[in-house]
C-alpha cells in the first residue's frame, strides 16, 4: 500500500477555543455569534495534495509508534536470526563435513546386507537360512525398514518356510561383493570414530544455539507482549508545520494496524510454540549426558559382545540418530564390533585363499616335511585346514587369530611355526596340538607374546624361542613350565640370557640339544650345564665367553661343540676334551684365538674341526695327529705356512685355508686323495703342483686371487673337476690345455 498513515486536519473551533490547543486563524467565521461546535463537513481546507503527503509523512515519522512501524522487520529479523541460529551447524565445516559423513554412513550401514549376514553370525542363527530371507528382502526393498531389521527379535528364522531358493554359486559370487563393501565400510566407520570422538564441537555447537533460542524466545515474548496494545487505528497527530500548512494538529488513521494487531498475536503464538519446543530441547540435554552413548541394549539385544561405547561427538550424533528411529544406530553398531568386522575378514579372505590356491604354495622344508608358508595375512584362511597331507605350517606376522577345531582335520601335521604371530586355541585344537606337535618355533618382540598353551605340549619334542626375555632369569617365570614338557629333545634359545634358567635343567634328563644364541650378553653360572649329561649337541654362540666352560668337559656324551663369535684367546683348555671320547665336530671360529695348543693330538675322535675368523699365524704339527679329521677350516687367519704332516689325514675330504698368507703348499697335501673341496684362495700361492692330479675326486677346487701365471695340465687328471667347481680368473683357465678346458665345460 502507498499510504502508510492518512491524516486530516483536527475538528476546530473559533478562534479562541480549540479541541487540541490553538484554533487556526484561518478558518472562516461562523454566521452567527454563537459559541456551540460545528462539525466542518465537506470544508475546503485549501491544501494540495503535496502537503497531505508532507502531513502524512511527518505524522508516520513524529506520531506512530516505533513497534506499529516495524513489526513487519522485527517479524523478519527474528525469523532470519532464528533460521541462521539453527542451520549454521548444518554449514560451518568444522560440523557440516561431520554431519553430512555421518548420515552418509549411517545410510550404507543401514542398507549394507552384511549388516543381516553378520547378526545371525554372531547370534548363531542359521546364516544359510538367513542369508535367504535377506538376500530376497535387499532385491524386493534396498531400504530395510525398522520392522524387518535383524535387530527386532520378534519371530525366529528358523520358523519361516523357505519358499525362495538361491542359487548358490550366485550366492558366493554376491557375499564375496558384498564382503568388498563391508570391508570399506568398517574402515571408514573406524576412521570416522578415531576423528570424531577427539572432539566436541558438534555437541557445544547445539548447546549454544539451543541456549540462545530460548533466549531470543524470552525476549520476543517479553517485548512482544508489551508493546502489542500499541498496534492502533487512530492516532493524534502534533506537529509544527502551521507555517507551511495552516495546521498543526491532525487526526490520523493507521491503514495496517488492525492487519499487524492480529498478526502479531498469531506471531506471539507461533514463537511461542518454538520457544517451547526450544525449552523442551533444552531439557533433553541437560538432563542426561549426551556425550556419551552406551551400546548395552543393544549388546544384550544382539549378542555382540565386543561393541565399544562411544563420546563426544560421535555419541551426540547417536544420540540425535535415536530421536528419529533407534534402528539406525543398532545396526550401525555392527560396523563397530570386532567381532563383526573379524568374520567379514574371515569371508573375504577364505574367498582369496581357496584350497586350490593354497595347494599350490606347498613346499618340502629343511626337515622334508611338506610345509606352508603364509605373511602378514589379515587372518587364517579355513581352506588352510582342507590339506590333509600338510605336515608342517608356517606363520608370519598374522595377529589375533584363533586356531578352530577344524585343526583336528590336520592329521600329519607335525610342525608349527609363529613368527611374530599371535594365536589363541580353541579347546578342541588345544587336546589335539598335545598329541600330534613334535616341533615348535616362535620369533618374539616380547616375553609376553609367548603363548601360554605352548606349555602343554607334552609331546613336543623341539622348541625353538628366538625374541628378548627379561635379563634376570631369576625373575623371569616364563619358561618355568618347561619341566612339563617330558619329550622335550631340542631346545633353541636365541635371546639376551644371562644364566641358564631353572626350567631348562629341569628338562635335562631327556634334553639331547641344547642351543643359546645370545645378542652379545654374557652368559655365566654355567655350572648346570653339568647335570645335562644327555646332550650330544650344545651350542653357545655370542655368549660373550673368555675361556671354554669347565662345565662342558662333564658332557660325557657330547658330539657337537659350537662356541661361535665369543671372546676366547686362549684355548689351552683343550686338553680337557679328550674325556669327551664322543666329540666328534669342535667350532672354535669366529674368536680371537692365537694359537692351537699341542694337546689338540689328544682329541683323537674329532671329524670337524672349525677354526676360521681367528688370529692363528702358526699351525702345528700335532694338529695333524687328529687323523680321523674329514673337514678342516682353517679360512681367515694369519698362517703362512702349512705342515707336511698334513698328508697324515687320509680321511680328510673338505678343506679351507682361504683369506691366508701361504706362499707354498707341501706336495704331501695331494697325498690326502680323498679330498673333494680344497679352498686355497686370497692367498699368496705362485704354483700349483702337479701332484695336484692325485686328487681324483676333487669336486671343487678355489685358486682365485692368488699370483697363479699358469695352471698346470695335470688338472685334466681331476675328472670329477668341472668348471663350475673350478674358482678361477677366466685369464688363468684360458692357460689350460684346449682339451683339459673342454673336458672341464663338458656336462
Amino acid at each position: 500500500m502507498q499510504d502508510k498513515i492518512i491524516c486530516l486536519p483536527s475538528t476546530v473551533l473559533p478562534l479562541s477555543v480549540n479541541t487540541c490547543s490553538e484554533t487556526t486563524s484561518l478558518l472562516p467565521p461562523p454566521s452567527n455569534n454563537s459559541t456551540v461546535l460545528r462539525e466542518m463537513k465537506g470544508l475546503k481546507t485549501n491544501l494540495d495534495l503535496q502537503q497531505y503527503s508532507f502531513i502524512n509523512q511527518m505524522c508516520y515519522e513524529k506520531a506512530l509508534h516505533w513497534y506499529a512501524k516495524y513489526f513487519p522487520y522485527l517479524v523478519l529479523i527474528h525469523t532470519i536470526i532464528f533460521m541462521v541460529c539453527s542451520n549454521f551447524w548444518f554449514k560451518f565445516p568444522g560440523s557440516s563435513s561431520k554431519i553430512e559423513h555421518f548420515i552418509s554412513m549411517l545410510s550404507k550401514c543401514f542398507d549394507s546386507p552384511w549388516t543381516t549376514r553378520a547378526l545371525s553370525e554372531v547370534s548363531g542363527e542359521n546364516p544359510e537360512e538367513k542369508e535367504d530371507i535377506k538376500s530376497a528382502t535387499y532385491r524386493s526393498n534396498m531400504a530395510l525398514s525398522p520392522g524387518e531389521g535383524s535387530l527386532e527379535k520378534t519371530q525366529s528364522l528358523r520358523s519361516i518356510p523357505e519358499k525362495i531358493v538361491v542359487d548358490k554359486p550366485s550366492a558366493s559370487a554376491l557375499d564375496k561383493k558384498e564382503g568388498e563393501q563391508a570391508k570399506a565400510l568398517f574402515e571408514k566407520v573406524k576412521k570416522f570414530r578415531l576423528h570424531v570422538e577427539e572432539g566436541d564441537i558438534l555437541y557445544l555447537m547445539y548447546v549454544r544455539q539451543t541456549v540462545f533460542k530460548v533466549f531470543k524466545f524470552l525476549l520476543i515474548i517479553a517485548y512482544n507482549s508489551s508493546l502489542v496494545n500499541k498496534v492502533r487505528s487512530s492516532v493524534c497527530c502534533k506537529v509544527e508545520i502551521q507555517d507551511m500548512t495552516g495546521y498543526k494538529e491532525f487526526e490520523c488513521n493507521h491503514t495496517m494496524a488492525h492487519l499487524f494487531s492480529k498478526l502479531s498475536y498469531c506471531y506471539l503464538c507461533l514463537v511461542a510454540v518454538y520457544g517451547l519446543t526450544s525449552l523442551y530441547t533444552s531439557y533433553w540435554l541437560f538432563y542426561r549426558s549426551l556425550k556419551e552413548y552406551s551400546f548395552e541394549y543393544v549388546r544384550q539385544e544382539t549378542g555382540i559382545n565386543d561393541i565399544p561405547d562411544v563420546k563426544n561427538d560421535f555419541a551426540f550424533m547417536l544420540h540425535m540418530i535415536d530421536q528419529y528411529d533407534p534402528l539406525y544406530s543398532k545396526r550401525f553398531a555392527v560396523f563397530l564390533s570386532e567381532v563383526s568386522e573379524n568374520k567379514l575378514k574371515q569371508l573375504n579372505l577364505n574367498h582369496e585363499w581357496t584350497a586350490e590356491k593354497l595347494r599350490q604354495r606347498l613346499q618340502t622344508n629343511s626337515n622334508n616335511r611338506l610345509e606352508l608358508q603364509l605373511f602378514m595375512l589379515p587372518g587364517l584362511p579355513d581352506p588352510v585346514f582342507e590339506l590333509t597331507e600338510l605336515q608342517s605350517l608356517k606363520l608370519e606376522i598374522i595377529n589375533n587369530v584363533t586356531i578352530p577345531a577344524s585343526i583336528s582335520q590336520l592329521e600329519d601335521l607335525q610342525e608349527l611355526s609363529l613368527y611374530q604371530s599371535c594365536l589363541k586355541l580353541h579347546k578342541t585344537a588345544t587336546s589335539f596340538l598335545k598329541e600330534n606337535l613334535k616341533v615348535l618355533r616362535v620369533k618374539f618382540d616380547d616375553n609376553k607374546e609367548l603363548p601360554q598353551w605352548m606349555y602343554g605340549l607334552r609331546n613336543l619334542e623341539e622348541l625353538y624361542l628366538t625374541g628378548s626375555l627379561c635379563p634376570d632369569v631369576s625373575k623371569n617365570i616364563v619358561l618355568e613350565s618347561l619341566r612339563e614338557m617330558k619329550c622335550l629333545k631340542t631346545l633353541s634359545l636365541k635371546s639376551n640370557l644371562t644364566k641358564i634358567p631353572q626350567s631348562i635343567v629341569d628338562v635335562s634328563s631327556h634334553l639331547q640339544r641344547l642351543y643359546f644364541h645370545n645378542d652379545g650378553s654374557r652368559l655365566v653360572m654355567l655350572n648346570n650345564l653339568k647335570k645335562m649329561t644327555n646332550l650330544i649337541e650344545l651350542e653357545l654362540v655370542r655368549c660373550d665367553l673368555e675361556r671354554i666352560p669347565h662345565a662342558i668337559f662333564s658332557l660325557t656324551n657330547l658330539q657337537e661343540l659350537d662356541l661361535k663369535e665369543n671372546n676366547l684367546r686362549s684355548i689351552e683348555e683343550i686338553i680337557s676334551f679328550q674325556h669327551l671320547r664322543k666329540l666328534t665336530c669342535l667350532k672354535l671360529w669366529y674368536n680371537g684365538i692365537m694359537y692351537i695348543p699341542e694337546h689338540i693330538k689328544k682329541l683323537g675322535s674329532l671329524e670337524r674341526l672349525y677354526f676360521s675368523h681367528n688370529k692363528i699365524e702358526i699351525l702345528p704339527s700335532h694338529l695333524f695327529l687328529c687323523n680321523k679329521l674329514r673337514y678342516l677350516d682353517l679360512s681367515n687367519n694369519d698362517i703362512r705356512f702349512i705342515p707336511p704332516e698334513i698328508g697324515v689325514l687320509q680321511s680328510l675330504l673338505y678343506f679351507s685355508v682361504t683369506c691366508n698368507k701361504i706362499e707354498n703348499l707341501p706336495d704331501e697335501l695331494f697325498f690326502c686323495k680323498k679330498l673333494k673341496t680344497l679352498k686355497l684362495g686370497k692367498n699368496s700361492l705362485s704354483i700349483l703342483s702337479p701332484k695336484i692330479s692325485y686328487l681324483a675326486l676333487l669336486t671343487y677346487l678355489d685358486l682365485k686371487c692368488n699370483h697363479f701365471e699358469i695352471l698346470p695340465q695335470e688338472l685334466g687328471c681331476c675328472r670329477a673337476l668341472k668348471r663350475s667347481g673350478l674358482i678361477v680368473e677366466e685369464t688363468l683357465f684360458e692357460t689350460l690345455p684346449s682339451d683339459v678346458r673342454d673336458q672341464m665345460k663338458a656336462e
